[in-house]
């Protein structure tokens, strides 16, 4: 499927709760206008607005749309060089729910080819590889969110390889790679870059603090500023894009090469 996104470069985090009152994330427009700002300062200068979908938090396409349109007016009139770009957190069940343009309309990063799923935090999802396949038959692309967190993925990472080979993209979160979620999260996410298995690297913000949205620790966790570059601007522009996904540079932990990792850091006021 074609994207419809324009993407103007740089760093790109693809899992945010910006949007205030449609879920857990961002309690108001200030709010938002603050992690706005926290972004551009951590580096970020592209963020794609993904509200939860799911039974707690039933959004609909044209709820995501009209908060992602008013943020981004407040953001413009604010003066905050950041672009935001419209997506949702589907959980799996939404998939059966939602109709063909829904699912469209929620495609990450603008891109109706491309679906951010909710991976559960606790046990393994029935007929998940089913859904991969079915996806994949569609022309879309399923990217699986924070499966790092998921117990049964800390216990054997490797269990997502066949998702991967069947077109599944991963998405690992940055608190989970420096360490904010705890040794095993950290231990899932850094056995999931270093097998192959995670090809972007995303926030899941949902406050205004740096410390909850800035990639820059994560990134340093890769300990490969090529391999870093890959997960926050090779691929995730690629997936927006509609492109093919980028070759993977080496692997993480043998050296620092290319581009560097101080456009993460909190840029000097």
């Amino acid at each position: 499927m074609e994207s419809t996104a324009a993407y103007a470069g740089g760093v790109l985090d693809l899992h945010s709760h910006v949007l205030p009152g449609l879920d857990d994330g961002a309690a108001s427009l200030e709010a938002s206008l603050e992690m706005a700002r926290a972004a551009v300062g951590a580096g970020i200068s592209v963020l794609a607005a993904t509200p939860h979908v799911r039974a707690d938090y039933p959004t609909t396409a044209a709820e995501m749309e009209a908060a992602l349109a008013s943020v981004q007016a407040a953001v413009a009139e604010a003066g905050i060089p950041l672009q935001l770009l419209p997506g949702g957190e589907l959980a799996l069940d939404r998939l059966e729910l939602l109709d063909a343009e829904e699912l469209a309309r929620f495609g990450l990063g603008g891109n109706p080819g491309v679906l951010l799923l909710e991976f559960p935090y606790h046990g393994w999802p029935l007929g998940l590889a089913e859904r991969v396949f079915a996806l994949r038959t569609a022309g879309i692309r399923p990217v699986l969110a924070h499966p790092e967190r998921n117990r049964e993925v800390q216990v054997q990472p490797e269990r997502l390889a066949p998702l991967v080979q069947a077109g599944a993209v991963v998405q690992v979160t940055a608190a989970s790679l420096d360490g904010r979620r705890g040794r095993s999260a950290r231990a899932a996410a850094l056995a999931l870059v270093e097998g192959g298995l995670a090809h972007l690297l995303a926030s899941d913000a949902h406050a205004p603090e740096v410390r909850e949205i800035g990639l820059a620790a994560a990134a340093a966790a890769v300990r490969s500023d090529e391999l870093a570059s890959w997960l926050t601007e090779g691929v995730p522009s690629a997936l927006v894009a509609g492109d093919p996904l980028p070759p993977r540079p080496g692997a993480a932990g043998r050296g620092r090469s290319g581009l560097s990792l101080g456009r993460f850091r909190r840029r000097r006021r």
